[in-house]
């Protein structure tokens, strides 16, 4: 197992330099509960901390040569080429028809979603795909990042996974980042709405630095990822659609701000 991997190799670069685990984890900014997890192999270290970790022991890329095992670790073998292509993305959208996007959601919205799954995950699952799925929120305030425009059903600012608070903390922190980042517009479609683009369901979209641009499709334990020009450009063609049939961005706010509002 990967972790193990990361895990001995912290022993090891740790003990090199004489430091004891509060010492390394104060070294690279993480407490030492979680320096100690890692290096038990009980969690799978996040990217940044490796990258902190590589530096601040000296392990000379031996770290950072262990972030692709990491990766393999936290995310479905479909899922994982998809994150790796999202992190170096020039722009990004997304479709989504029951949830709000994985790349704006709280850390307790995640959570909620993951207690409810069926069939259930254990605890130690849950801790470790909520985590895997915030690390992915890093894109967002990447330098210089990408363009991000989302499109949500009104429905899925209604659906309180996790209870009310959850979903008001929630619309809350959808507000915030658009207010505060002028690369994310996102865009709410209206129930009402007798003209629907999206009605074969949700999906992901990026276009990459090297030009390329491919779909994420994921239904009922079923995920596809395109990449055939001709699918590629009619979904493209179709999201277009889908944003020109949503409420604009100034609309949208004044919705979610209403939504908020009667929580």
């Amino acid at each position: 197992m990967g972790r193990r991997l990361v895990g001995e190799l912290l022993r090891i670069h740790r003990g090199r330099l004489g430091l004891t685990q509060k010492e390394a984890a104060d070294l690279v900014h993480v407490s030492e509960s979680c320096f100690g997890a890692y290096e038990r192999a009980e969690r799978i270290p996040t990217i940044e901390f490796l990258k902190d970790a590589d530096g601040g022991l000296d392990a000379r890329g031996a770290l950072l040569a262990c972030v692709q095992m990491m990766e393999e670790e936290k995310y479905p073998p479909k899922f994982v080429d998809w994150v790796r292509l999202e992190r170096l993305s020039r722009v990004i959208g997304a479709y989504e028809t029951m949830l709000v996007p994985g790349l704006l959601q709280t850390p307790a919205y995640a959570k909620a979603l993951y207690e409810v799954r069926v069939p259930a995950y254990t605890e130690e699952e849950i801790e470790r795909h909520v985590e895997a799925r915030l690390e992915r929120q890093a894109v967002l305030t990447r330098n210089p990042p990408p363009r991000v425009g989302l499109v949500v059903e009104e429905s899925v600012l209604e659906r309180p996974i996790g209870g009310s608070e959850v979903l008001k903390g929630q619309l809350g922190h959808l507000l915030e980042s658009v207010r505060t980042m002028s690369h994310l517009t996102l865009q709410v479609m209206p129930t009402r709405r007798h003209t629907h683009a999206g009605l074969n369901g949700p999906m992901q979209l990026i276009g990459t630095e090297e030009g390329r641009s491919l779909v994420y499709v994921d239904g009922q334990g079923t995920t596809t990822l395109i990449s055939q020009p001709l699918q590629v450009n009619d979904l493209f063609d179709l999201f277009g659609v889908l944003r020109a049939q949503a409420l604009n961005p100034w609309e949208s706010l004044e919705l979610i701000e209403r939504k908020m509002g009667q929580l």
